[in-house]
């Protein structure tokens, strides 16, 4: 469920706060231990790239999580980001079956 007055949190955050600093790894270490570039793994933690199925799987082995963690993470964030792009043109639309009043 997207929470209503704030924005979710982007998983790289998540990376950096809960995992990176609490662990004190570095991004090149993260990088190196789950095959990965460290420009993807700084990509992420800024927010300027998505944690794709694959980056999912690998940083849920590497911190011992799901993959569904990390994709539900980004999906909520994803989510939030269209709906608040797009809220006037969806509001426009009328449901085609309307409720029983």
């Amino acid at each position: 469920m997207l929470p209503k007055y704030r924005r979710p949190t982007h998983p790289g955050e998540i990376i950096r706060h809960e995992f990176l600093e609490s662990l004190q790894l570095t991004q090149q270490e993260l990088a190196d231990a789950v095959g990965v570039t460290r420009v993807r793994i700084n990509e992420i933690i800024l927010g300027k790239r998505a944690v794709t199925p694959d980056t999912a799987f690998r940083l849920a082995k590497f911190f011992n999580t799901t993959a569904d963690f990390w994709i539900g993470l980004q999906t909520n964030f994803d989510m939030w980001e269209t709906l608040h792009a797009h809220k006037t043109e969806y509001e426009r639309i009328k449901p085609a079956i309307r409720q029983a009043a």
